[in-house]
């Protein structure tokens, strides 16, 4: 059995609330104030020695433990029921053999994974989406560019100079057709 460390502050938050009010933080020591009050109670809540009801803070399973208290016995005999009931669940689960496939429901799975935005990549990230319109025959112009990435012309227009020209050294070129729109490739 581990033991949880606690400073002396929470030690002491921690013993109030169990002995004084049921198990509800509302006493802090004179020396924990505003911020240093949030800290404290982050600092026992990521550590689930605290939960709370949406207002309140109160000592959880684990803050008893830490103290070395006994938890309380709330629904005792209701809680032992409950907990061979759910043992007893695990253990068909763990013991039931694999089901069979069925195929209408791999392929509603199949079609639900398909839906998924897949996360960003070198190769799939707007800059190589930008380079591959670029690297296009007819080339891009700034106008498909920024409807492509969603990105505004002056954020295409720095790109072009900073990502791709300076730090990836890629020669951009540019022409513009009489009475047309200026097109990019690169060279």
């Amino acid at each position: 059995m581990t033991t949880t460390q606690l400073t002396p502050a929470q030690h002491a938050i921690l013993v109030h609330a169990v002995e004084h009010t049921s198990g509800k933080i509302d006493w802090f020591p004179d020396n924990i104030k505003g911020g240093a009050r949030k800290k404290v109670l982050d600092g026992l809540f990521n550590r689930a020695l605290i939960t709370t009801d949406g207002t309140d803070w109160f000592v959880a399973a684990e803050g008893y433990d830490a103290l070395g208290i006994p938890r309380p016995d709330v629904n005792r005999k209701d809680s032992g029921q409950s907990e061979a009931n759910l043992d007893q669940i695990i253990a068909n689960a763990e013991g039931a053999p694999a089901a069979a496939s069925d195929p209408e429901l791999e392929a509603f799975v199949t079609a639900a994974e398909a839906t998924w935005v897949k996360p960003r990549s070198r190769e799939n990230s707007k800059q190589a989406e930008v380079i591959r319109m670029l690297q296009r025959p007819e080339g891009a112009t700034i106008g498909q560019i920024c409807t492509a990435t969603g990105w505004q012309a002056h954020t295409v227009r720095g790109t072009f100079a900073g990502a791709f020209k300076k730090r990836l050294g890629l020669n951009i070129v540019s022409d513009k057709p009489q009475g047309g729109e200026r097109v990019y490739r690169l060279a």
